[in-house]
């Protein structure tokens, strides 16, 4: 194990690291560091929770000159929920630095607020690839300052078509720069980026020991497609009774129109179900995730591309209902459980048709794919299958100088609330949610309209 104190980064750097508990480096932070922080460029294989984004955060903050007020490091991500989450963990790991500007852009939200924050350049920017396009197009971003340049999750960004965009990015920012690639997978396509774009590169390859892998149990259940929807029903139905907390889980479908009829037919059954996928705004898309994250949402069901830098800790249960189109996304669905030493299930149903896919997941695994019978009970009648909390949305925020404990404070006394009925609290710039047992949820509900939080009124409504 090497210990942080061990490179020669900035008190301050120092000092976000121990108070965030990062005792030790990851494998990846070891490997990768050393040469990030001397100006090297590095391609790292490394998959998502492995702490490669504390690696190049940890590095662009150390190259970073504060007192310097120009865009000098760009991160591009996949989607906009990793990219939110990238850009958390970046002032986390800047929180003792004053004066860093952190800001994202990404496709999906107005255009005129992020040129509003553009007027004056952010120390570091992270975003999707489209969108830092059309604002380098429009000179609203300045690339010429920037000393570097981080593809994270870059395999994502090749299979969703983000090339050229890279390509036409790399040409509008400063020649001379320090390029950080970050891949879960080394396909052919991603060799090419790195030869193309990176200056004798230090390659990082991390593979978990057998002893660390994550505690995941396959299944495979063959079904016909005429019942898939009953099978689901059935697994989830079955996940509900096991657990004292009810269902928790993420169900995966190829296909935008396929998770809304999932979501749909599932909500039916008397499951508390939501869609989350890239036709939706990103309000909406916020507040699924909040819901799922702080558990007033039992089922999930998305697409792959949606759930990219979806990190649930204690997420118990993975179903893909549609086989993966290929492997390396079977990898990454499967991971979104059995995190943080956790142990998880991931369940894959296949039709006859998708049959042939799944060979192409048993030669990666290097291993028999794992079937399991089903037999499939005759269709039910409906029964409620609630998620346990019930999430609350007051209408302010950050900008109202909003922080958990106020929230926290208002349900334990004039709400009258004990602290073991709240849940998750997460504080947006305008909006807080807070995660409320569901049995109490409507008493604190009604206390918070007639009481006050911070001695101010605000507008409170309940989520689903």
């Amino acid at each position: 194990m090497t210990a942080f104190t061990s490179l020669p980064l900035k008190p301050a750097l120092l000092d976000s690291v121990a108070t965030l508990g990062y005792a030790e480096m990851t494998p990846v932070q070891a490997r990768s560091l050393p040469p990030i922080v001397d100006g090297r460029d590095v391609i790292a294989q490394a998959v998502t929770g492995s702490g490669k984004t504390a690696a190049f955060g940890l590095g662009l903050l150390q190259a970073l000159e504060v007192d310097t007020i120009r865009l000098q490091a760009l991160v591009l991500c996949p989607t906009r929920e990793l990219a939110d989450q990238v850009s958390k963990t970046l002032r986390k790991l800047a929180a003792s630095i004053p004066n860093v500007k952190v800001l994202t852009l990404c496709g999906g939200m107005p255009l005129g607020p992020q040129l509003a924050s553009l007027t004056h350049d952010p120390h570091i920017v992270v975003g999707t690839p489209g969108r830092v396009q059309e604002h380098l197009k429009r000179k609203s971003l300045h690339g010429g300052g920037i000393k570097m340049l981080v593809l994270d999750e870059a395999d994502r960004m090749l299979d969703m078509g983000f090339g050229e965009a890279i390509d036409d990015i790399v040409g509008r920012i400063a020649k001379s720069h320090q390029t950080l690639l970050f891949s879960a997978t080394y396909p052919d396509a991603i060799r090419a980026v790195s030869t193309r774009l990176q200056r004798d590169p230090v390659t990082v390859t991390v593979d978990t020991p057998a002893a660390e892998q994550p505690a995941i149990e396959q299944r495979f259940h063959e079904v016909d497609p005429a019942r898939k929807a009953d099978a689901l029903a059935q697994l989830l139905s079955a996940a509900h009774e096991r657990s004292a907390e009810g269902a928790h889980a993420l169900v995966f479908c190829n296909m935008r129109r396929d998770v809304d009829a999932v979501a749909k037919d599932l909500d039916q059954r008397g499951f508390s179900a939501l869609a989350l996928h890239g036709d939706m705004d990103q309000r909406d898309r916020e507040e699924v995730l909040v819901r799922f994250a702080n558990r007033s949402c039992a089922v999930l069901v998305a697409t792959d591309v949606a759930a990219r830098g979806l990190d649930i800790i204690g997420l118990p249960l993975v179903i893909s209902y549609d086989v993966a189109h290929d492997p390396d996304t079977h990898v990454h669905r499967i991971g979104r459980t059995a995190r943080a030493g956790e142990r998880g299930v991931a369940i894959t149903l296949c039709t006859p048709r998708e049959r042939p896919k799944t060979l192409n997941i048993e030669d990666m695994q290097g291993q028999p794919i794992p079937w399991h019978p089903l037999k499939l009970a005759p269709p039910s009648a409906k029964t409620l299958h609630l998620a346990p909390m019930k999430t609350v949305v007051i209408d302010a925020g950050r900008r109202d100088k909003l922080r958990p404990g106020d929230i926290l404070g208002a349900l334990t006394g004039e709400a009258g609330l004990k602290a073991e009925a709240i849940g998750k609290i997460d504080v947006y710039a305008t909006r807080a949610y807070v995660a409320i047992r569901r049995d109490l949820a409507g008493k604190a509900l009604q206390r918070l309209r007639d009481g006050r939080i911070k001695g101010r009124n605000f507008r409170v409504r309940a989520l689903g």
